[in-house]
C-alpha cells in the first residue's frame, strides 16, 4: 500500500496482531504476574511514521467534546465517521480477531468481545492542565449486560517525555498506597484488565503538546476478577484531596443507584459511536 493510502482496519489489525504474537511469551509473563493490577504493555506497536500520521490525523480541540467534572477534564470524541478515516481503521483495527485472539493468549482470558458500540472509548486530547483523578472503570457495557474485562490505550503524541506528565498512574494497593507510573510514551499499547483492584488516573498534563490517546474495551460474559457487582465510573479524589474526595464518594453512590435502578431508561450516556447503517 502506497503511503498516500489509509489503511484499512483488516491491515492494522493484521500489523498489531503480529506484533504482539512477536512478544507474546513476555507479555503472559508481565500480565500475569503477581500485581493486583494485571496489566502489560508494548512499546514500537506500529512503524512509527504510520504512528505519526494517526496523531497528525487527530480533529483539532473544538471538534470534540470537553468532559469536565469533579474527576476530569479532557476532551473526547467517539463520532468516528466525522473525522479522518485512519482514525476509525486504527480504532476498529485493534478490534479484528486476531488481535482479539492474541490478546486472549497473553491474558488467558477468553471470549473476550470487543466494543464496537465505543462505549467511553474512541479518542481523547488532553492538553496543558488537564486529568484524570483516580478511577474504577465503569463495570458494564451500556446495556449492563456484559462485564468490561481490558482497556487498551495506545498513546501517539510523537516525542513526548515523561515530564510532561499526562502518564497513567495505577494504584495497586489502594489510594493511600503508592502509585505506579507507566509513560504515555509515543507507539505505546498498554492493555490493563479492569476489576475492583484497578484504580488508576492520568497525572495533571504539563507539557505544551496534546497528549493523545486511542481507547478501546473489551468485555465479557461474565467477570474476569470474579466480582459482578455493577458500578458506574468511579472516582476518587488524589490523597491530598481531602474535601474533593468526599464529594465524588457521595456522586459515585448516586449515579450508581440511579443507573443500576433505571439504567438507559432515566440516563443515556452519549459517549457512543451512532455508526451509519452502511458501516454496521
Amino acid at each position: 500500500m502506497s503511503s498516500g493510502q489509509t489503511q484499512t482496519r483488516q491491515e492494522f489489525g493484521a500489523l498489531i496482531a503480529r506484533r504482539l504474537r512477536e512478544e507474546q511469551q513476555r507479555l503472559a509473563g508481565q500480565f500475569r504476574g503477581k500485581s493486583l493490577v494485571r496489566l502489560f504493555l508494548i512499546d514500537d506497536l506500529l512503524d512509527p511514521t504510520l504512528a505519526q500520521r494517526i496523531y497528525t490525523s487527530f480533529p483539532s480541540k473544538d471538534q470534540m467534546v470537553l468532559k469536565q467534572n469533579l474527576g476530569q477534564r479532557k476532551y473526547v470524541a467517539v463520532q468516528m465517521n466525522r473525522y479522518s478515516a485512519i482514525l476509525e481503521e486504527i480504532i476498529y483495527g485493534f478490534q479484528e480477531p486476531a488481535v482479539v485472539e492474541a490478546i486472549e493468549q497473553i491474558t488467558g482470558i477468553h471470549g473476550l468481545i470487543p466494543d464496537h458500540n465505543l462505549y467511553a472509548g474512541g479518542i481523547s486530547f488532553m492538553e496543558k492542565g488537564h486529568y484524570l483523578n483516580p478511577h474504577l472503570d465503569n463495570s458494564h457495557d451500556k446495556d449492563q449486560k456484559l462485564f468490561r474485562a481490558l482497556n487498551l490505550l495506545f498513546y501517539v503524541t510523537p516525542e513526548w517525555l515523561e515530564d510532561y506528565g499526562g502518564n497513567l498512574e495505577v494504584w495497586e494497593h489502594g489510594l493511600k498506597s503508592e502509585r505506579t507510573t507507566i509513560w504515555s510514551r509515543f507507539n505505546r499499547l498498554v492493555v490493563m484488565q479492569t476489576g475492583k483492584y484497578s484504580w488508576h488516573s492520568v497525572s495533571e498534563v504539563q507539557g505544551s503538546l496534546p497528549r493523545c490517546c486511542l481507547s478501546n474495551y473489551y468485555f465479557s460474559p461474565t467477570p474476569p476478577d470474579g466480582n459482578p457487582a455493577y458500578h458506574v465510573t468511579t472516582f476518587r479524589g488524589w490523597p491530598s484531596q481531602k474535601v474533593r474526595d468526599l464529594l465524588m464518594m457521595g456522586d459515585n453512590l448516586v449515579r450508581t443507584a440511579v443507573r443500576r435502578t433505571f439504567g438507559e431508561k432515566l440516563f443515556t450516556n452519549p459517549h457512543v459511536y451512532k455508526r451509519p447503517p452502511e458501516s454496521r
